[in-house]
């Protein structure tokens, strides 16, 4: 059975590269996310990576403002969220904050887009980040 980088890796790549990726199923067409080793719909095991357009809805947030009490290694405060891409698929990402370094521009249930973070973060963390369409 292949390791989780083996796994997750494209995954990370693809963030250091500005792309947002998720799996697909070759047999029923199906996105898949979290990166898995058969599909939870067929259970065909040949499975691709997709590129997706970053859009999606974000369903619920949260800020954290104190550490975990084990090294997390994540200086608070910083925010997380549920969001439902365009295609379907739906993934926990991180936020990016406004620029009075808050979050109180999110609303659940509205429109949020992948924003890729620096290189450097996604090789320390890969995660998706995603931001609020700011107000005019």
């Amino acid at each position: 059975m292949e390791n989780s980088e083996q796994l997750t890796g494209p995954f990370g790549e693809a963030l250091a590269r500005g792309e947002l990726i998720v799996q697909k199923c070759n047999s029923c067409s199906e996105l898949i996310m979290y990166p898995k080793y058969r599909c939870p719909s067929c259970f065909g095991n040949d499975l691709d990576w997709h590129a997706v357009s970053g859009r999606g809805q974000l369903l619920t947030y949260t800020v954290l403002r104190f550490g975990a009490p084990s090294s997390f290694d994540v200086e608070p405060p910083y925010a997380i969220g549920i969001v439902r891409l365009e295609e379907g698929p739906q993934l926990t990402g991180r936020l990016h904050p406004g620029p009075d370094g808050t979050w109180d521009h999110y609303r659940c249930d509205e429109p949020v887009a992948f924003e890729p973070a620096e290189a450097a973060e996604v090789a320390q963390r890969p995660a998706a980040w995603f931001a609020a369409p700011q107000e005019s």
